[in-house]
């Protein structure tokens, strides 16, 4: 548990081109746009070739360091399931990890250097955490775009934010709204449709 229960700890993890460090930003913003300081960090491991890719979301009243330690994250946003599972031990007992379902081999698997897990979210479900699992990918693909995915995994923790699910949402909307209307829509519904599944 976080030593000041007014600090929110996000962890968001994935692998190279899924919008990680995009995500990270929208949750800064949103919640400096509430009135509370942000600070996050970003580690990219060959990040343009599908590596590993993390990135730590700290805000509250006054954040002095963006590192968040083991198990005080109170949440982990993960864009891909063997990162889920990798990185779950940084949640906090009763901690939220949201896990996109999809399975992507990053190089040191293929390269054979670590064996991809048979059943991570099931092995994240043996800690003490509370786990939600669904296919945002395929949520994302079924809006045409999978680059979506972000939003999709922005709507699914929105429940779980010191704020109102539309400070994040028109966050992220108003980013495309005044080059990109289309966007602007198509990411209102990937959204939604992430805040769904999370159900």
């Amino acid at each position: 548990m976080t030593n000041n229960p007014q600090i929110v700890n996000i962890l968001v993890v994935g692998v190279g081109g899924q919008g990680v460090m995009t995500a990270s930003e929208v949750l800064c913003e949103a919640a400096i746009l509430q009135g509370f300081d942000a600070k996050k960090t970003e580690m990219a491991g060959m990040s343009q070739r599908g590596g590993v890719v993390s990135s730590h979301v700290r805000f509250g009243p006054k954040i002095y360091s963006p590192e968040i330690a083991r198990g005080e994250a109170d949440v982990l946003v993960a864009f891909e399931a063997a990162e889920a599972m990798r990185w779950c031990h940084y949640l906090r007992p009763n901690g939220v990890a949201m896990v996109n379902r999809l399975r992507l081999e990053p190089p040191i698997v293929s390269l054979g250097l670590y064996p991809y897990p048979h059943h991570p979210v099931e092995d994240i479900r043996k800690n003490n955490v509370r786990v939600y699992d669904f296919d945002g990918t395929a949520i994302a693909l079924e809006l045409g775009d999978k680059r979506l995915v972000n939003t999709v995994m922005m709507g699914a923790i929105s429940e779980n934010l010191p704020f109102a699910p539309e400070v994040l949402k028109e966050r992220i909307v108003e980013r495309f709204r005044a080059k990109k209307p289309a966007l602007a829509e198509l990411n209102a519904q990937a959204f939604d449709r992430g805040r769904a599944a999370a159900c």
